[in-house]
C-alpha cells in the first residue's frame, strides 16, 4: 500500500540517474485494458506522456526497510515527529475526533500514519506519479504486475477526478498524498469527509484523515485491542518460531509452550506473530497482534509497523499532557493502542 517512505534523503545521485527518456509502448498495455476495463486507447495515451526514470529505479533497489530496527526506528521515531504531531492533532482535533467516532480507529493512529508518511504533508513527493509507475510496471520485473497494475488504476483514477495524468506528484513508487495511497488504493479508500464534493488527499487535512481510518475500518481494526505486546523469551529457542513474513500464523498456545511470556497471558487459540526486532546489542522480541498485522495492510514491514505504532504512543503520550486538550479515550491508555 504505502511506499513513500524514502523521500529522506537518499545521497546525491550521479547526473545519468536522473535521465527522463522517452521508451516505446510496453506490449502489456492490451492485457491490462482487459483486466481492468481501460479503454487501450487510454493506456496507449496514458504510457505515451510518461518517461522512464532511472532514479526511480535505483532508489527502489535501497528500501529503508533494509535497515535494522536500530537504524529504522530513529528515521521516524523522532521528537520533531511526535512535537508537530501533537501540532496537527490540535488543529484538527474535530476532525480527527469525528473520525474515530465514525470509523473506530484511534486518532493517534491517523497522525502517526501521516505523520511517518509525509511529515503532516509537508513532503508528499516530488516524482511524476506517470513516470514512477510507468518504469516499475514495465522496467522492473520483481514487481512489474502490482506497479503495472496500479499504472492502470492511476488512468482510471485520473479520468474519475479529472486530473491531468502528468500533473500529479509523489514518491518515487507512485504512492500520493498526504497519506500516500497507491491509485487503487485511492480510489477504493479515499473519501469526502468534509463534504465539499471531492476526495482530496493533497491539500485537505479532513479527506487525508477520514481517508486513512477509512482504510484501516476497511481493514478490520479492532477498537480497543492491543497491537503488540513484549515478550520474555528466557532460553526459549525461538528460532523456527520467526518468519519474514507479516501474518499471524501462530496461536499464543504454541508460543506459550516453547517457554515464551507475557505480562498477561491471551487465549490460547489468540493467532499471533513473534518478532524479533534488531538492537545495537541484540534482537528484542515481541507478540504481534491483529491490529499489527492490520497496520501491515498499509506496508507489509513489520519494521513499518512498529515504528507506526510507537509513533502513536509517543504522540498520545504528548498530547495528552497538553493544556486545553481532552485526554484520549480511557481505552487508548499508552500500551494500548
Amino acid at each position: 500500500m504505502r511506499w513513500g517512505l524514502q523521500r529522506l534523503a537518499c545521497g546525491m545521485l550521479a547526473a545519468w540517474s536522473l535521465t527522463a527518456v522517452a521508451a516505446p509502448e510496453p506490449p502489456q498495455l492490451a492485457q491490462l485494458a482487459l483486466q481492468h476495463s481501460v479503454p487501450l486507447a487510454e493506456l496507449q495515451a496514458a504510457a505515451a506522456q510518461a518517461r522512464l526514470r532511472q532514479e526511480v529505479l535505483d532508489t527502489i533497489s535501497r528500501p529503508w526497510e533494509a535497515k535494522p530496527w536500530h537504524s529504522y526506528r530513529p528515521l521516524f521515531v523522532t521528537p520533531e515527529r511526535i512535537r508537530d504531531g501533537v501540532g496537527f492533532w490540535q488543529r484538527h482535533a474535530t476532525t480527527l475526533a469525528r473520525a474515530e467516532q465514525h470509523y473506530r480507529v484511534p486518532a493517534a493512529l491517523i497522525v502517526a500514519i501521516i505523520g511517518i508518511e509525509t511529515f503532516y504533508g509537508r513532503q508528499m513527493g516530488r516524482h511524476p506519479v506517470l513516470d514512477s509507475l510507468y518504469t516499475l510496471g514495465f522496467h522492473y520485473p520483481a514487481r512489474e504486475e502490482f506497479f503495472a497494475k496500479e499504472f492502470a488504476q492511476l488512468v482510471l483514477l485520473a479520468r474519475e477526478e479529472k486530473w491531468p495524468l502528468t500533473s500529479l506528484k509523489g514518491s518515487y513508487a507512485g504512492a500520493m498524498g498526504m497519506g500516500q495511497f497507491m491509485p487503487s488504493s485511492y480510489r477504493h479508500y479515499a473519501v469526502d469527509f468534509d463534504g465539499d464534493g471531492k476526495r482530496d488527499l493533497f491539500a485537505n487535512p479532513a479527506d487525508a484523515i477520514g481517508s486513512v481510518a477509512n482504510y484501516f475500518a476497511e481493514h478490520r481494526w479492532r477498537w480497543g485491542e492491543s497491537v503488540v505486546e513484549p515478550a520474555l523469551i528466557g532460553l526459549a529457542p525461538v528460532g523456527t518460531l520467526l518468519g519474514p513474513e507479516p501474518e499471524l500464523k501462530q496461536r499464543w498456545a504454541e508460543l506459550a509452550a516453547a517457554g515464551i511470556e507475557l505480562a498477561t497471558p491471551l487465549a490460547p487459540d489468540t493467532p499471533v506473530k513473534l518478532l524479533a526486532l534488531e538492537q545495537a546489542d541484540g534482537p528484542e522480541y515481541w507478540v504481534a497482534r491483529h491490529n499489527f498485522y492490520v497496520i501491515t495492510r498499509y506496508n507489509r514491514s513489520p519494521l513499518y509497523a512498529m515504528a507506526v505504532h510507537q509513533l502513536s504512543q509517543a504522540i498520545q503520550d504528548a498530547y495528552a499532557l497538553q493544556p486545553q486538550t481532552s485526554p484520549p479515550h480511557a481505552d487508548l491508555v499508552a500500551g494500548r493502542l
